[in-house]
């Protein structure tokens, strides 16, 4: 059982991943997870924190599912 890391691209969109392979896509961040989530059950499932941090990263990790 590996971690699904959903993760903003640089167009906007989402994309979950799993062992470096794209699983799942949304719009949203949310609709990403929960398509990841529903492909992958057993799976926990992570979100990027949505506000950027002082050195202009985005550097931590929410589990959702």
């Amino acid at each position: 059982m590996s971690n699904v890391f959903v993760e903003r691209k640089h167009d906007g969109t989402y994309v979950a991943t799993q062992n470096r392979q794209i699983i799942a896509k949304g719009s949203t961040q949310a609709e990403a997870a929960e398509r990841a989530h529903r492909k992958a059950p057993d799976c926990p499932v992570f979100v990027e924190r949505v506000r950027d941090t002082k050195g202009g990263s985005r550097d931590k990790w929410r589990r959702v599912y």
